[in-house]
């Protein structure tokens, strides 16, 4: 089956000046996917004739449908409808429909009709016009040579009831659409390029129809299988089968499926056993609290958190031994080891987990530079220890420890060795 191919285009300066950030395009592709169209592009345009001219020119080369948001307002600078009438090579004219829907929606808030609200009822002559429930700019639709051209407000929740009512039947009743599967799965604990190496076997023998993507982002990786076929059932029965077989090759890096985020995975799996959590953050700074306390229920199985950033804190309120401090240094395998018991002792958890790193920019020695950390996991039979070296950046520095510490929580909740210390790999 022949792919649909679509170009979202949006219009305005404000978009480019980074005064408003584009949500209309991220919502439109996820709904265009649904029904089986491929976004190929997403351009943003200045409101400029000739930018604009040429951004339709340009997306009709590419594309079977060109979805477009903005620049429909009544002022000198929305230039959307004056465009499309030049590229369609016709006239504007007040549609009596259009100014009907215009006038009552006025009318309904008590508000008088302006002469400059009675030009969004003037349309290109060429267009069929869309009717938005929800405002004052209708839609315009355009076919040409079996392409589509669809123009709406950039309002979001204008564009997307126009979309949900309007688009998306006309687009299913227009052209024979395949459908599209994704699957996301979900890694941790290592980056892309060495996932990359080890899958690449079994991504070299994927079936044409079944794409793979690679979506990294901090501490984690996602790999997404996009499937295209005929039939949406054969294509899940084809991506779980292909998840199957990577699990066989990844499994200990996989943590999970879809959108679920690691702190919410490792929330069901303390809960399933019945485990509790309690956490010593230096380096860190509360970040691993947080994100465990985002997700709703997690009373259930924290307990609770401490930050002893400093020395003192570390000794009078954690109970870290002064002498360890001086011989080793807060970052280093030893004070880890006493923050993580200790915090689990005072907290009386199952497991307790802790961080000391040097975040930077300043701290560092030339034995321990700026993205040293060390992380560390205590159940009561062993205590778990991995050091990091990070990024120079301090922010980078808090996010991925805390996805890293995360993981050391996943991995110490599955693991069932008796050892009584061992050093994560």
């Amino acid at each position: 089956m022949k792919q649909v191919r679509a170009e979202l285009l949006t219009i305005g300066d404000e978009i480019l000046y980074g005064q408003i950030i584009d949500t209309n395009s991220q919502w439109m592709s996820v709904a265009l996917t649904n029904i089986g169209v491929k976004v190929v592009r997403k351009t943003s345009v200045a409101d400029s004739e000739a930018e604009i001219l040429q951004a339709f020119k340009e997306a009709e080369e590419r594309a079977d449908i060109i979805l477009i948001t903005g620049g429909l307002g009544p002022t000198n600078d929305d230039l959307t409808k004056p465009c499309l009438a030049t590229y369609f090579n016709c006239g504007l004219a007040v549609h009596e429909e259009a100014l009907a829907e215009v006038t009552e929606f006025f009318k309904s808030r008590g508000r008088e009709l302006t002469e400059l609200n009675r030009l969004q009822a003037a349309l290109p002559t060429a267009c069929e016009k869309i009717t938005n429930p929800v405002g004052t700019a209708p839609g315009m639709w355009f076919n040409k040579d079996n392409k589509v051209f669809m123009s709406m407000p950039g309002v979001p929740h204008e564009m997307k009831r126009m979309m949900e009512e309007q688009v998306i039947p006309r687009l299913k009743n227009k052209f024979t659409l395949p459908v599209i599967y994704h699957k996301i799965i979900r890694t941790i604990g290592q980056g892309e390029s060495f996932l990359a190496d080890k899958i690449k076997g079994w991504e070299n023998a994927l079936p044409s129809h079944v794409k793979l993507a690679y979506l990294p982002s901090l501490g984690e990786v996602k790999l997404r299988l996009t499937c295209f076929g005929d039939s949406l059932s054969v294509l899940e029965e084809e991506a779980e089968k292909q998840a199957t077989a990577l699990q066989a090759l990844i499994g200990q890096y996989i943590y999970g499926y879809g959108e679920t985020p690691i702190e919410v995975v490792i929330g069901n799996m303390l809960r399933e056993r019945n485990m509790t959590l309690s956490i010593a953050e230096s380096c860190t700074g509360g970040n691993v609290s947080h994100m465990i306390t985002s997700v709703p229920g997690s009373s259930e199985y924290f307990q609770g958190s401490i930050v002893p950033y400093s020395y003192d804190i570390k000794m009078s309120q954690l109970g870290v031994k002064e002498e360890t401090l001086q011989q080793y240094g807060a970052v280093s395998e030893q004070t880890i080891i006493e923050m993580a018991t200790l915090v689990r002792e005072k907290f009386k958890t199952s497991i307790g987990v802790a961080t000391s790193g040097i975040a930077g920019p300043g701290g560092a020695t030339p034995e321990k530079p700026v993205g040293t950390v060390w992380i560390a996991l205590a159940d009561g039979k062993r205590v778990i220890t991995k050091k990091l070296q990070l990024a120079k950046e301090r922010h980078l520095n808090i996010q991925l420890s805390s996805m890293a510490v995360l993981n050391l929580i996943r991995i110490g909740i599955k693991e069932s060795t008796g050892n009584t210390q061992k050093t994560a790999t």
